[in-house]
């Protein structure tokens, strides 16, 4: 299994995460606060999954009890913690070689419940379940007037490809990552 599409994934993940969150903290004033106190929730709920799932990666327990803190942080704090784990998770993603992708690991939810995913279906799941619920809060911000961030795959792409610090590679270097 190749592992260009996971990175791909999950350095998008990483600059749509860190685009919303620079939208939101730009536009605190013209959110009404039960908004705000739904954005903090699904935000809060994503970095918890995000930080089991990394947990899960490195085969180690993640403490939490629930898909969720204990006690909501603050929007300063939550974006905060994912560019950290967004940059976790690109190194990971990076670093991971293709027999590495279909390894399964065992682990539990925050429930209890034993599972079972390989590497690469647990990169699949962090990267969709946050892309579920980024649109979630680009509504509660059209709702308010806020333009939300450009949550495209292909809007990623392009910046990416108009970015200096992207190296040129050959189609046919490319096609073996």
């Amino acid at each position: 299994m190749f592992t260009l599409p996971y990175r791909t994934l999950v350095h998008y993940k990483r600059w749509a995460t860190n685009g919303l969150n620079s939208v939101i903290a730009e536009s605190l004033e013209r959110i009404p606060d039960d908004d705000r106190i739904l954005i903090r929730r699904l935000l809060d709920h994503i970095q918890a999954v995000d930080e089991i799932f990394s947990h899960n990666l490195e085969a180690r327990p993640h403490g939490h009890q629930a898909p969720r803190s204990a006690e909501l942080p603050s929007l300063d704090t939550l974006a905060s913690r994912a560019r950290a784990t967004g940059d976790w998770y690109a190194d990971y993603a990076d670093a991971l070689r293709p027999d590495e992708v279909d390894e399964p690991i065992a682990f539990s939810f925050s429930n209890g419940e034993p599972a079972r995913m390989t590497r690469g279906e647990m990169l699949l799941h962090v990267a969709m379940h946050a892309a579920g619920h980024r649109g979630q809060v680009a509504l509660l911000l059209q709702k308010n007037g806020v333009e939300p961030w450009p949550d495209r795959l292909t809007d990623f792409l392009k910046a990416e490809d108009d970015s200096p610090r992207r190296p040129v590679q050959s189609q046919a270097a490319s096609a073996y990552q």
